[in-house]
């Protein structure tokens, strides 16, 4: 475990999580005896006894609360361990490229950046996001707003014909689900904006949301997979600097997200990241958008992931690739912080694997659609498997 929170890059004292959760043991053993005892006294009727056990036990619960509480917060530093086939790195450098899709878009003009594009067009507006919502929010008018309602119908289409479930999910969740399957509300990669005075946070994807929904629940080895196509806003503190390509769509505090989630069988979740890929490709593919595959690294995959795949589409203005999807196998880990398990046909219950990925974002596909579309007179195409969602095939500036 020290090793692989080692080359996630991750600073965990085993010691200390070793020594909290056995004076937690053995304070759990004393309340466990001291219980017993007070039952014992209840039967006999010795109420002085039972009175001072009472006691007993109060005073113990102050000593055992805010160490279990030390325990949890010291297991939550634990990441989910790589799979052995994930490549060693320390960060994104180190990622490495599985394949391409298609050849970066060339023009015989110069291209414009979506900011630049969207605003002759009319459809996006930071100015009026800012002004009501500060610093990286949004307005989008007219055919970017169809243009967003049409990428996650075309999403919810295309998966719903391969079994997976549509679910409009809350955007809001409790603490012990955005924390369980592992977006932490402090520290470096803090996400969850959290509700004041309520054990609520806006939740970052619907992933959240889908984990939480069998939270406590044993599964019947029959009905997996179960396989979710999640619909929600997602909201991202996205705190420091991420440089200059992180301007306008690529780096917002709210958009819409199609979400996969599938439940499976430990056996099956290789074969089940792989097929979430598989959807991942054959959406950017239908979308026209060239793309690369790139597999994390050991140091890029984050607290949850055991293996980790992102798609980078093809972005003019940055004349580079940009992340667009992520598809993630957490294997038991979100599930054992949520108590989720699988009955087996024998009876047996075991900790069931979770995996997720991202359908559509609509921050960063419209962003590659806009500029990788875009026409010499200023005008945008809309990729034809959108026009079957939408009544009209290209988007004209505004005069």
């Amino acid at each position: 475990v020290a090793k692989a929170a080692k080359d996630k890059g991750v600073k965990v004292d085993i010691d200390e999580v070793l020594e909290v959760d056995k004076d937690v043991g053995v304070l759990n053993t004393v309340k466990q005896k001291l219980q017993e005892e007070r039952n014992k006294a209840a039967k006999e009727k010795d109420i002085e006894k039972g009175k001072k056990i009472k006691q007993e036990l109060l005073d113990l619960e102050k000593e055992l609360e805010p160490l279990s509480e030390k325990l949890t917060e010291l297991l939550m530093q634990i990441p989910n361990l790589p799979l052995p086939q994930v490549p060693f790195g320390k960060n994104e450098r180190d990622n490495v490229e599985v394949k391409k899709w298609g050849k970066p878009t060339e023009f015989n003009f110069q291209p414009k950046d979506h900011l630049e594009l969207g605003k002759n067009l009319g459809i996006l507006d930071f100015e009026a996001g800012a002004k009501v919502s500060g610093s990286q929010f949004y307005f989008l008018y007219g055919a970017g707003a169809l243009l967003e309602i049409a990428l996650v119908q075309y999403a919810m289409d295309l998966l719903y014909k391969e079994g997976f479930t549509p679910v409009i999910t809350p955007d809001l969740a409790k603490s012990k689900f955005y924390l369980g399957t592992g977006y932490m509300p402090k520290g470096n990669e803090a996400q969850t904006y959290e509700i004041e005075g309520e054990d609520l946070g806006l939740i970052a994807t619907a992933e959240v949301t889908l984990a939480g929904k069998h939270s406590d629940e044993i599964i019947p080895e029959q009905e997996l997979p179960l396989k979710y196509i999640g619909y929600s806003h997602c909201f991202r503190k996205e705190a420091g600097a991420y440089g200059k390509y992180s301007k306008g769509l690529y780096r917002v505090h709210q958009f819409t997200k199609a979400e996969m989630f599938i439940y499976c069988k430990p056996e099956d979740s290789q074969k089940m990241h792989e097929y979430i890929l598989e959807m991942e490709e054959k959406i950017y593919q239908d979308l026209e958008l060239p793309y690369r595959v790139v597999e994390m690294c050991t140091g890029d995959l984050g607290a949850m992931a055991a293996r980790k795949f992102d798609i980078e589409a093809w972005m003019p203005s940055r004349n580079e690739y940009g992340e667009v999807t992520s598809a993630s196998n957490c294997t038991d880990f979100q599930a054992r912080n949520l108590n989720i398990k699988y009955r087996t046909k024998n009876g047996k219950n075991e900790f069931i694997h979770m995996l997720n990925g991202t359908a559509i974002a609509t921050s960063r596909t419209p962003l590659a659609i806009l500029e990788n579309f875009q026409k010499s007179d200023g005008s945008v195409e809309m990729p034809k498997a959108l026009h079957k969602y939408l009544n009209f095939t290209k988007i004209t500036p505004k005069k």
